[in-house]
């Protein structure tokens, strides 16, 4: 699973956000690396171990040949409280790690494969993720 090696602070803030005003990503929502990839639809927090869940998937389906790449790291720490603790007494302890997506985000690349397999390792993948997702490819001008 994906975890950052050290981070600045233990916990962070909730930053609940308004789902009237649902922002849309501005970073990373175009292909940079292969010819396929998987775009968010939705907004969610991915965790790691759904992140290390949907790279098996895609990569069982790719074989030898195929090559991925994931363009999300999960650096933000989600806790819990243990299971029938009451309200107050603090912040739970940290559980791991996850990472916010928005929509038009990319979050895995493919290549190095014909689109029909392509297509269906990035479909097995995003059967994986909390959020809806849609399969990109990159134009190629002939």
């Amino acid at each position: 699973m994906l975890v950052p090696k050290k981070v600045k602070f233990r916990k962070w803030h909730t930053m609940r956000l308004n789902p009237k005003a649902m922002t849309a990503e501005t970073r990373g929502t175009k292909l940079a690396f292969g010819s396929f990839g998987l775009k968010s639809e939705t907004q969610a927090r991915v965790k790691s171990n759904q992140i290390e869940s949907a790279r098996k998937a895609m990569s069982r389906e790719l074989g030898k040949t195929g090559k991925y790449w994931i363009r999300i790291f999960p650096d933000r720490p989600f806790t819990a409280k243990a299971a029938e603790v009451g309200m107050g007494k603090g912040k739970g302890d940290p559980q791991g790690y996850c990472f916010e997506v928005f929509p038009g985000r990319v979050i895995f690349e493919v290549d190095g494969v014909d689109e029909a397999v392509a297509r269906e390792a990035l479909r097995k993948a995003g059967t994986k993720l909390p959020l809806k997702t849609r399969i990109v490819s990159r134009v190629h001008k002939q």
